[in-house]
């Protein structure tokens, strides 16, 4: 139950983080190495993580655990923030589904896609709106991510 209490808490500010302007793309710093490291730090199949991350225990056709809690349908998650996602199976992934990285900052340096049981081929428009962002893409089998 804190657990959907803190998500619940964290909504307003995500709300405002949408919001907010975007930077001009051209000042962006280059990418760190040491960020898109970091996220895998953030989201962790382990279970002894530190509780402000989250932990993927488990998942079904149906829907996910993350840290103690069982989630039905599919899941976006940016940063430590989880939000419900419309598409049910990876070829519903367009590119509006997609659309919330066009406001949210800072961009994940990596979009990791679960495909299901079987790593799919990923629609080359797809492919150039996730790299218009700046994400690079990792397509995997579900029980990868």
């Amino acid at each position: 139950m804190a657990v959907r209490q803190r998500a619940v808490a964290t909504l307003p500010m995500l709300l405002r983080v949408l919001k907010k302007e975007s930077p001009n793309p051209s000042n962006r710093p280059l990418p760190s190495l040491r960020r898109a490291f970091s996220l895998y730090d953030q989201i962790n199949l382990i279970d002894n993580v530190p509780q402000d991350q989250l932990r993927f225990q488990g998942y079904t056709d149906t829907g996910f655990t993350i840290n103690g809690v069982t989630y039905a349908g599919s899941l976006l998650c940016v940063g430590n923030v989880l939000l419900s996602w419309k598409p049910k199976n990876f070829s519903e992934i367009i590119v509006d589904s997609l659309s919330i990285f066009q406001t949210v900052r800072p961009i994940p340096e990596i979009l990791v896609l679960g495909c299901g049981r079987q790593i799919e081929p990923v629609d080359p428009e797809l492919r150039r709106f996730i790299r218009s962002t700046g994400m690079k893409l990792e397509a995997v089998d579900s029980e990868a991510t």
